[in-house]
């Protein structure tokens, strides 16, 4: 496992994360959730992200319990605050910082996260307020550092400025993969300029880079895409033009001697941007295998043969549909 910096901040984190969305939220028994962050630290893998939101709560205390095992400075911790926790309670105001980063700390067993992270714009709520608000957990020493997930660079611009002179953000979270690369438009310009580092989730586009869903057939029973919840997600990505451009990798991935995985996630982290790619995982052997992408330094012929390969697919143009990322956090 390789390590790299997290934006201005002394965390070092590892190249490739474990994150918890749709999984140990309550889609993941607690036996397999428990033999998958074994399987992290086996691999080298130290830096785990979560949200309050994932299974309201159920993420943050599967591993409150799992992780109580392991000396805390031994791993990076991260959490997030945003999305409703009830009818009432969401956003960014002060009022639900205070209360939510309490609730997750309380859940997660530990007197502070190393990363505490927005985990979307709150526009109902002056950003000046989240701002204090944030920089207030800060000095509690409630967390180290803040992030936040899917800003535009306004919003990150926004909240630089008003960020009080102690404190500012070391980290931003967006999607990103080969068949979704807007973060490249802007995110990563503003964020770079600023000593904020990338964490980007969904490297492997929902399991599609992974070549297990074939054009003209049907899902596997198995997979997320096969769920009536994340249905509606993931098939804006499962069109035949998509898939077959997917197969297309093959080759180019046995060329260079990786699995379809260490190639989509080798990709990610050729950007000096990035710190970290999450990864989601239901058995240990997929935590290993994600985790031997460190490290995988691609050639520019292979990187050529990615987008050859790619063509004339969208990669710019899957996109939630309105309302449809809170319900999927949800679970």
């Amino acid at each position: 496992m390789r390590f790299r910096q997290l934006g201005s901040s002394d965390l070092q984190v590892s190249e490739i994360s474990l994150g918890s969305w749709l999984t140990y939220s309550g889609g993941v028994e607690a036996d397999a959730t428990a033999a998958c962050t074994r399987a992290a630290f086996d691999a080298g893998i130290t830096f785990f992200d979560t949200a309050n939101v994932y299974g309201r709560g159920a993420a943050e205390t599967a591993w409150g319990g799992i992780l109580a095992d392991y000396p805390r400075e031994e791993y990076v911790l991260a959490t997030k605050v945003y999305f409703p926790m009830s009818d009432t309670d969401r956003g960014l105001s002060p009022a639900q910082i205070a209360k939510q980063i309490d609730a997750s700390l309380q859940r997660l067993r530990t007197d502070h996260v190393d990363l505490y992270q927005c985990h979307r714009f709150d526009s109902r709520t002056p950003i000046e307020d989240t701002m204090e608000a944030l920089a207030d957990v800060v000095r509690a020493g409630k967390a180290r550092y803040l992030g936040f997930s899917e800003w535009s660079p306004d919003q990150i611009r926004a909240g630089l400025e008003a960020a009080p002179s102690d404190v500012t953000f070391v980290s931003s979270q967006p999607q990103y993969s080969m068949l979704w690369r807007a973060p490249e438009d802007g995110v990563f310009e503003a964020s770079q300029e600023n000593g904020i580092s990338q964490i980007v989730w969904s490297p492997l586009a929902e399991g599609v880079l992974t070549g297990k869903y074939l054009p003209g057939e049907p899902v596997p029973v198995d997979s997320r895409a096969a769920s009536d919840e994340m249905n509606g997600f993931i098939k804006q990505k499962l069109t035949d033009a998509t898939l077959e451009a997917v197969q297309r990798l093959r080759p180019v991935a046995d060329g260079a001697g990786l699995t379809m995985p260490e190639l989509a996630l080798a990709w990610v982290l050729r950007r000096p941007e990035l710190a970290s790619a999450i990864v989601g995982a239901s058995r240990p052997e997929q935590v290993h295998a994600n985790a031997r992408a460190a490290g995988i330094e691609l050639t520019p012929d292979t990187l050529a043969a990615v987008d050859e390969a790619l063509g004339d697919v969208p990669v710019t143009g899957y996109r939630l549909a309105p309302g449809a990322s809170e319900a999927i956090a949800h679970r």
